[in-house]
Protein backbone atom coordinates (compact mmCIF):
# COMPACT_ATOMS: atom_id res chain seq x y z
CA UNK A 1 0.00 0.00 0.00
CA UNK A 2 2.77 2.15 0.47
CA UNK A 3 4.14 1.88 -3.15
CA UNK A 4 0.34 3.50 -4.16
CA UNK A 5 0.45 6.74 -1.65
CA UNK A 6 -0.03 9.04 -4.14
CA UNK A 7 -1.77 6.67 -7.06
CA UNK A 8 -5.39 8.10 -5.81
CA UNK A 9 -3.55 11.52 -6.40
CA UNK A 10 -2.38 10.91 -9.45
CA UNK A 11 -5.44 9.45 -10.97
CA UNK A 12 -7.56 12.42 -9.67
CA UNK A 13 -5.35 14.92 -11.36
CA UNK A 14 -5.42 12.65 -14.61
CA UNK A 15 -9.02 13.35 -14.83
CA UNK A 16 -7.81 17.52 -15.16
CA UNK A 17 -6.09 16.44 -18.75
CA UNK A 18 -9.57 15.79 -20.18
CA UNK A 19 -11.01 18.81 -18.43
CA UNK A 20 -8.30 20.89 -20.12
CA UNK A 21 -8.68 19.85 -23.09
CA UNK A 22 -12.38 20.58 -23.20
CA UNK A 23 -11.95 23.93 -21.72
CA UNK A 24 -9.71 24.56 -24.46
CA UNK A 25 -11.66 22.92 -27.17
CA UNK A 26 -15.32 24.71 -25.89
CA UNK A 27 -14.65 28.46 -25.52
CA UNK A 28 -18.19 28.90 -25.44
CA UNK A 29 -18.93 25.95 -23.23
CA UNK A 30 -16.65 27.43 -20.36
CA UNK A 31 -18.78 28.72 -18.14
CA UNK A 32 -20.62 25.50 -18.29
CA UNK A 33 -17.58 23.57 -16.98
CA UNK A 34 -16.87 26.09 -14.33
CA UNK A 35 -20.59 25.97 -12.93
CA UNK A 36 -20.81 22.24 -13.04
CA UNK A 37 -17.43 21.34 -11.94
CA UNK A 38 -18.01 23.63 -9.19
CA UNK A 39 -21.30 22.27 -8.30
CA UNK A 40 -19.63 19.12 -8.44
CA UNK A 41 -16.37 19.29 -6.41
CA UNK A 42 -18.64 19.43 -3.02
CA UNK A 43 -19.66 15.83 -3.64
CA UNK A 44 -15.93 14.81 -3.32
CA UNK A 45 -16.71 15.28 0.49
CA UNK A 46 -19.25 12.09 0.53
CA UNK A 47 -16.35 9.66 0.36
CA UNK A 48 -16.65 8.95 3.91
CA UNK A 49 -19.84 6.92 2.90
CA UNK A 50 -17.74 4.76 0.39
CA UNK A 51 -14.41 4.74 2.49
CA UNK A 52 -13.38 1.32 3.15
CA UNK A 53 -16.86 -0.19 2.82
CA UNK A 54 -16.47 0.40 -0.81
CA UNK A 55 -12.61 0.83 -1.23
CA UNK A 56 -10.15 2.21 0.87
CA UNK A 57 -7.32 4.31 -1.09
CA UNK A 58 -4.12 5.63 0.47
CA UNK A 59 -4.75 9.41 0.15
CA UNK A 60 -2.60 12.74 0.97
CA UNK A 61 -1.58 13.12 4.86
CA UNK A 62 -3.65 9.83 5.09
CA UNK A 63 -6.50 11.66 5.54
CA UNK A 64 -9.42 8.73 4.15
CA UNK A 65 -7.91 6.29 6.69
CA UNK A 66 -8.01 8.76 9.31
CA UNK A 67 -11.42 10.61 8.60
CA UNK A 68 -12.88 9.29 5.45
CA UNK A 69 -12.30 12.20 3.35
CA UNK A 70 -9.60 12.99 1.33
CA UNK A 71 -8.60 16.14 -1.17
CA UNK A 72 -8.38 14.00 -3.89
CA UNK A 73 -12.11 13.22 -3.91
CA UNK A 74 -12.84 16.72 -4.45
CA UNK A 75 -10.14 17.28 -7.14
CA UNK A 76 -12.17 13.86 -8.68
CA UNK A 77 -15.41 15.57 -8.61
CA UNK A 78 -14.36 18.85 -9.62
CA UNK A 79 -13.35 16.90 -13.45
CA UNK A 80 -16.02 14.87 -13.83
CA UNK A 81 -18.08 17.49 -13.11
CA UNK A 82 -16.98 19.38 -16.14
CA UNK A 83 -16.10 16.82 -18.54
CA UNK A 84 -19.67 15.17 -17.97
CA UNK A 85 -21.39 18.55 -19.00
CA UNK A 86 -20.48 19.11 -22.26
CA UNK A 87 -18.26 15.66 -23.47
CA UNK A 88 -21.64 15.13 -25.75
CA UNK A 89 -21.51 18.73 -26.94
CA UNK A 90 -17.82 18.37 -28.59
CA UNK A 91 -18.53 15.26 -29.75
CA UNK A 92 -21.45 15.64 -31.48
CA UNK A 93 -20.67 19.24 -32.30
CA UNK A 94 -23.51 20.38 -30.55
CA UNK A 95 -24.23 24.13 -28.94
CA UNK A 96 -26.74 24.97 -26.66
CA UNK A 97 -29.75 27.15 -26.91
CA UNK A 98 -32.61 28.54 -25.18
CA UNK A 99 -35.46 25.98 -24.92
CA UNK A 100 -38.68 27.81 -26.20
CA UNK A 101 -41.46 28.86 -23.63
CA UNK A 102 -44.27 27.22 -25.27
CA UNK A 103 -42.08 23.57 -24.64
CA UNK A 104 -41.49 25.11 -21.19
CA UNK A 105 -45.39 25.19 -20.38
CA UNK A 106 -45.69 21.60 -21.59
CA UNK A 107 -47.58 19.53 -18.21
CA UNK A 108 -44.74 17.11 -18.07
CA UNK A 109 -42.86 20.11 -16.55
CA UNK A 110 -44.74 19.98 -13.93
CA UNK A 111 -41.75 17.21 -12.38
CA UNK A 112 -39.05 19.62 -13.56
CA UNK A 113 -38.06 19.81 -10.39
CA UNK A 114 -38.32 17.02 -9.07
CA UNK A 115 -36.91 15.29 -11.59
CA UNK A 116 -33.39 17.52 -11.17
CA UNK A 117 -33.27 16.38 -7.22
CA UNK A 118 -34.77 12.67 -7.28
CA UNK A 119 -31.25 10.88 -7.43
CA UNK A 120 -30.21 13.36 -4.28
CA UNK A 121 -33.39 12.50 -2.25
CA UNK A 122 -32.90 8.90 -3.29
CA UNK A 123 -30.06 8.26 -2.40
CA UNK A 124 -30.31 8.19 1.63
CA UNK A 125 -33.08 6.07 0.98
CA UNK A 126 -30.94 3.02 -0.77
CA UNK A 127 -28.11 3.83 1.31
CA UNK A 128 -28.99 2.30 4.34
CA UNK A 129 -30.76 -0.90 2.61
CA UNK A 130 -28.04 -4.19 2.47
CA UNK A 131 -25.93 -3.59 -0.09
CA UNK A 132 -22.72 -2.08 -0.83
CA UNK A 133 -22.76 2.00 -1.13
CA UNK A 134 -22.16 1.84 -4.50
CA UNK A 135 -24.89 -0.11 -5.70
CA UNK A 136 -26.95 2.90 -4.05
CA UNK A 137 -25.05 5.30 -5.72
CA UNK A 138 -25.58 3.82 -9.14
CA UNK A 139 -29.47 3.35 -8.35
CA UNK A 140 -29.83 6.87 -7.30
CA UNK A 141 -28.39 7.92 -10.91
CA UNK A 142 -30.23 5.70 -13.08
CA UNK A 143 -33.47 6.75 -11.75
CA UNK A 144 -32.10 10.44 -11.85
CA UNK A 145 -31.26 9.86 -15.27
CA UNK A 146 -35.09 8.13 -16.61
CA UNK A 147 -36.53 11.28 -14.54
CA UNK A 148 -34.35 13.61 -16.58
CA UNK A 149 -35.72 11.89 -20.13
CA UNK A 150 -39.44 11.46 -18.91
CA UNK A 151 -39.23 15.37 -18.16
CA UNK A 152 -37.10 16.21 -21.10
CA UNK A 153 -37.85 13.71 -24.43
CA UNK A 154 -35.26 16.07 -26.19
CA UNK A 155 -32.35 15.09 -24.07
CA UNK A 156 -32.69 11.33 -24.47
CA UNK A 157 -29.48 11.04 -27.22
CA UNK A 158 -28.02 13.37 -24.50
CA UNK A 159 -27.87 10.79 -22.03
CA UNK A 160 -27.64 7.71 -23.67
CA UNK A 161 -24.67 9.27 -26.08
CA UNK A 162 -23.76 10.86 -22.96
CA UNK A 163 -23.26 7.79 -20.97
CA UNK A 164 -21.63 5.87 -23.02
CA UNK A 165 -19.16 8.94 -23.68
CA UNK A 166 -18.18 9.32 -20.39
CA UNK A 167 -17.80 5.15 -20.02
CA UNK A 168 -14.93 5.02 -22.53
CA UNK A 169 -13.23 8.17 -21.35
CA UNK A 170 -13.82 6.64 -17.73
CA UNK A 171 -12.47 3.22 -19.09
CA UNK A 172 -9.10 4.47 -20.73
CA UNK A 173 -8.43 6.44 -17.46
CA UNK A 174 -9.08 3.63 -15.17
CA UNK A 175 -7.21 1.53 -17.50
CA UNK A 176 -4.76 4.11 -16.94
CA UNK A 177 -4.72 3.72 -13.08
CA UNK A 178 -4.45 -0.28 -13.21
CA UNK A 179 -1.02 -0.18 -16.13
CA UNK A 180 0.65 2.63 -14.33
CA UNK A 181 -0.14 0.72 -10.74
CA UNK A 182 -0.65 -2.84 -11.04
CA UNK A 183 -1.98 -4.48 -8.41
CA UNK A 184 -3.76 -1.22 -7.02
CA UNK A 185 -7.07 -2.12 -8.07
CA UNK A 186 -6.90 -5.63 -5.62
CA UNK A 187 -5.55 -3.49 -2.52
CA UNK A 188 -7.71 -0.78 -2.38
CA UNK A 189 -11.26 -1.87 -3.47
CA UNK A 190 -12.96 -3.92 -1.43
CA UNK A 191 -13.69 -6.64 -4.30
CA UNK A 192 -15.01 -9.26 -1.48
CA UNK A 193 -18.11 -6.82 -0.50
CA UNK A 194 -18.95 -6.35 -4.62
CA UNK A 195 -20.01 -8.52 -7.52
CA UNK A 196 -16.64 -9.74 -8.03
CA UNK A 197 -16.44 -9.17 -11.68
CA UNK A 198 -13.55 -7.64 -13.60
CA UNK A 199 -13.59 -6.83 -16.68
CA UNK A 200 -10.06 -6.58 -18.39
CA UNK A 201 -8.79 -6.18 -14.60
CA UNK A 202 -11.31 -3.49 -13.72
CA UNK A 203 -14.38 -3.55 -11.42
CA UNK A 204 -17.89 -4.06 -12.89
CA UNK A 205 -19.54 -1.00 -10.42
CA UNK A 206 -16.61 1.24 -11.26
CA UNK A 207 -17.39 1.05 -15.38
CA UNK A 208 -21.30 1.33 -14.05
CA UNK A 209 -20.40 4.13 -11.77
CA UNK A 210 -18.77 5.47 -15.16
CA UNK A 211 -21.80 4.76 -17.53
CA UNK A 212 -24.57 5.96 -14.98
CA UNK A 213 -22.81 9.23 -13.93
CA UNK A 214 -22.51 10.36 -17.74
CA UNK A 215 -26.24 9.12 -18.30
CA UNK A 216 -27.24 11.56 -15.58
CA UNK A 217 -25.02 14.03 -15.53
CA UNK A 218 -24.77 14.83 -19.50
CA UNK A 219 -27.87 16.67 -20.17
CA UNK A 220 -28.89 17.96 -16.30
CA UNK A 221 -27.60 21.99 -17.08
CA UNK A 222 -29.83 21.68 -19.98
CA UNK A 223 -32.83 20.69 -17.90
CA UNK A 224 -31.88 23.06 -15.15
CA UNK A 225 -31.14 25.97 -17.21
CA UNK A 226 -34.18 25.43 -20.00
CA UNK A 227 -31.59 24.71 -22.68
CA UNK A 228 -31.26 22.58 -25.42
CA UNK A 229 -28.74 20.96 -27.64
CA UNK A 230 -28.77 22.72 -30.86
CA UNK A 231 -26.62 21.90 -34.31
CA UNK A 232 -23.85 24.41 -34.23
Amino acid sequence: MRDYHYAWLIWSVAFLCPWAVLWIALPDHRAVMWKTSLVMAPFGLTEPLFVPEYWNPPSLFDLAQRTGFDIESIIFSFAIGGIGAVLYNLVMRRKLASLPPHERNEPRHRFHKLAIALPFALFPILYFLPWNPIYAGIAAMVAGALANVLCRPDLKLNTLVGGLLFLGLYTVLLLGLEWSAPGYIGQVWNLKALSGVLVYGLPLEELLFGFTFGLYWTGLYEHFTWKKSATA
